[in-house]
C-alpha cells in the first residue's frame, strides 16, 4: 500500500458522501418535493437485504454489501429517472465503479469491483436478493409517500412489485402494501 492508495481511498470516501445530498429524482414526477437521498435509500435497502438474505438462505453480509454499493455510481451519473433512460445511454455501472476506485488500494479495488460486477450480472442468489431489496425499498418508500398524501405513486408500487423474484420479497411487499407505516409505534400484543 502507498500514500497514493490511501489518498485514492479517501477520494472515494468523500465522493460517496455526495450520495447523502443527492436526491432520488424519480419521485419528483410523483410530486414529492424533497425525496429521500440516494444514501438513505441505500441504507434501508441494505437492511431489507439482510432480512431477505436470512429468509432466502443467502449470505446476509454479502447481500448487505451489494445493497450498500449498488447505487454508488450515481455520484457521477446521477439518479437517472426511468423515463430518461429511454433517451440516454450511460456507460455500464461496472465502468463507473472502476473509475471511482481506480486510485484505491488493490484489495479495495478488487472487493468493490467484484461486488458491483456480481450485482450487475445478477446471477448469484445474493445478487438476486440484493436486487429484490432495492425494488422492495422503492415499494416501501412509495407506500410511505402515499400515506403522506402523495397519490401518484402507484406506478412505482406496481413496477417494483412486478420486478420481485424471491418469495420472501413478494411476501414482504404484500405485508407493506397491507400495513401501516407507523404501525411499529404500537407495541405488539404480549403472548
Amino acid at each position: 500500500m502507498t500514500d497514493d492508495h490511501d489518498a485514492g481511498a479517501a477520494r472515494f470516501i468523500f465522493e460517496a458522501g455526495v450520495l447523502k445530498r443527492a436526491a432520488r429524482t424519480g419521485w419528483w414526477f410523483a410530486g414529492v418535493k424533497q425525496p429521500e437521498s440516494i444514501a438513505e435509500h441505500s441504507f434501508r435497502t441494505a437492511l431489507i437485504g439482510i432480512m431477505l438474505a436470512a429468509m432466502e438462505g443467502a449470505d446476509p453480509a454479502r447481500v448487505s454489501m451489494l445493497c450498500t454499493l449498488h447505487d454508488t455510481q450515481e455520484t457521477r451519473i446521477t439518479d437517472i429517472p426511468h423515463i430518461a433512460k429511454r433517451y440516454l445511454t450511460a456507460v455500464p455501472n461496472t465502468a463507473v465503479t472502476a473509475d471511482q476506485v481506480a486510485g484505491c488500494p488493490p484489495p479495495v479495488v478488487d472487493v468493490i469491483t467484484a461486488a458491483i460486477a456480481e450485482y450487475e450480472t445478477g446471477e448469484t442468489l445474493e445478487a438476486v436478493v440484493a436486487r429484490d431489496a432495492d425494488k422492495l425499498e422503492c415499494l416501501v418508500q412509495a407506500v410511505e409517500y402515499r400515506h403522506q398524501g402523495i397519490d401518484n405513486v402507484q406506478r412505482w408500487i406496481d413496477s417494483s412489485r412486478a420486478a420481485l423474484k424471491t418469495a420472501s420479497a413478494q411476501r414482504l411487499a404484500d405485508a407493506a402494501l397491507n400495513g401501516q407505516p407507523l404501525a411499529w409505534l404500537t407495541p405488539p400484543p404480549q403472548g
